[in-house]
């Protein structure tokens, strides 16, 4: 998504645990674009992260919340508590924190765009994905009440970016996430579907065509 949104002429400003990571992107994408280590997990770490991206940027147009991780397939009462409890951490905990700290500033210029990363498994369900499958129904509802709260001229919009062949797909659909296609495929449908995105979509539960 980062290629295909500096592309089309935007500026791109992330964040990531990995520091190896973010270096690299940084390094491929350099200035006006800004990549931090940061974790979404951790109130603080956002809200200092936050607190210099304003500064110095301003409240984004269109903010993205993407982090998410899987279980190890298996049933639910095999899954351990630290294991159950990251998932909601970074897939429900760090979409609240980067919205505590980013959207008040979009709400003040009353205009912005916030997607959150829902999932198939946020309006279905499949067995031993039990608690990716909590989180990503918990995206669902936070992101439908989160829309009631906006005022005119925004959006909140709860997406389910469709299947994609990635580690994370592979670690519970086997050989058979070849099928799909991949990320950089992915994100050239995902991306322009992303920018066309408005006011009038707010609480529109979307789905990458």
């Amino acid at each position: 998504m980062v290629d295909r949104f500096i592309e089309a002429g935007h500026t791109v400003i992330g964040c990531g645990r990995s520091p190896e990571r973010i270096a690299e992107l940084a390094g491929r994408h350099p200035a006006p674009h800004d990549f931090s280590v940061a974790d979404v997990r951790r109130d603080e770490s956002v809200r200092d992260w936050a607190a210099r991206i304003l500064r110095q940027f301003g409240p984004p147009d269109l903010l993205v919340n993407n982090a998410a991780v899987i279980n190890e397939t298996r049933p639910l009462w095999e899954v351990p508590a630290a294991e159950f409890d990251d998932l909601f951490n970074v897939n429900v905990s760090g979409i609240a924190n980067v919205v505590r700290h980013f959207v008040p500033a979009m709400v003040a210029r009353r205009s912005g765009v916030i997607v959150n990363f829902s999932s198939g498994w946020g309006r279905s369900t499949a067995p031993e994905v039990a608690p990716y499958c909590a989180t990503k129904w918990a995206v669902e509802g936070l992101t439908l009440a989160l829309a009631q709260e906006l005022p005119a001229g925004m959006a909140a919009v709860p997406l389910n970016p469709g299947i994609i062949n990635t580690e994370m797909l592979r670690s519970c659909f086997g050989a058979q996430a070849a099928a799909y296609p991949d990320p950089d495929t992915w994100s050239r449908r995902a991306v322009p579907f992303l920018l066309q995105l408005s006011a009038a979509d707010n609480g529109v539960q979307h789905s990458v065509p």
